[in-house]
């Protein structure tokens, strides 16, 4: 399925994917009742991404704070090895793992990605600080498991026991990462040695579709002057039609 996104600067059109199909419908569906039209780009991040995908920015005064807005639902992750963060991959908005750590999506909110393009010794740099990062999100993710066994340890001030169970977490944790392989495969360091994208990303968020025309009006959209909050200082309104 491919959906047009139609705005002030041109058209871009997105190809979603097979691989996520809760995505994939749910995006349809809300394209089909017309959720997306007259809402905006409303954070905008110079070689990053731009997200839209807020009811609230419908007809948003000046100034007013988005972000937050959405249907009464949020949508299971489908995090997908192969589906990357390059450079015009369309990705689903979330909040953070310390209050979702399911890492589920949220049911309207989206952006795509800009990104830069990576040179060897950075890729490499980057590969060793997603490698902690992923060992960081394992380990809370432990925590969080762990979390009534923790408040009793720390109920009875059982300290040993806190110790004992944060180093047993932490052993956990890297066999987990080891096996995961972490840091960056080949296929990636393709992807953004030549594309470019936002690597980070990866592992953390839902990609569930790409850019297949207009990629020169998201380059277009991600170098608009933005406001503090990061909402442009003229707005970018959107519509979209399904293609096909």
């Amino acid at each position: 399925m491919r959906v047009k996104i139609q705005t002030s600067l041109g058209d871009i059109v997105v190809r979603l994917y097979d691989e996520t199909p809760l995505h994939r419908d749910n995006f349809i569906k809300l394209v089909k009742e017309g959720y997306y039209d007259g809402t905006l780009f409303h954070r905008v991040i110079k070689d990053f991404m731009i997200q839209g995908g807020d009811p609230d920015s419908k007809e948003a005064p000046k100034g007013k704070q988005l972000g937050v807005g959405g249907p009464d639902y949020t949508i299971d992750a489908e995090i997908k090895e192969g589906l990357w963060h390059k450079r015009g991959a369309l990705a689903a908005a979330r909040q953070g793992d310390e209050v979702n750590p399911e890492r589920k999506s949220s049911g309207s909110q989206f952006y795509i990605v800009w990104g830069q393009v990576y040179k060897e010794g950075q890729l490499g740099q980057l590969a060793k600080q997603m490698q902690m990062m992923q060992m960081q999100s394992i380990f809370d993710k432990l925590v969080f498991e762990h979390k009534e066994e923790i408040k009793q340890l720390r109920r009875d001030r059982n300290r040993q026991g806190l110790q004992d169970l944060q180093d047993h977490l932490i052993a956990e944790a890297e066999a987990i990462s080891k096996e995961n392989g972490g840091g960056l495969n080949e296929e990636q360091k393709k992807v953004y040695s030549t594309i470019g994208g936002t690597p980070h990303l990866d592992g953390q968020y839902t990609v569930f579709g790409e850019v297949e025309e207009g990629l020169d009006i998201v380059e277009k959209i991600q170098n608009v002057k933005t406001e503090p909050g990061d909402r442009p200082s003229e707005d970018i309104k959107m519509t979209m039609t399904i293609m096909d």
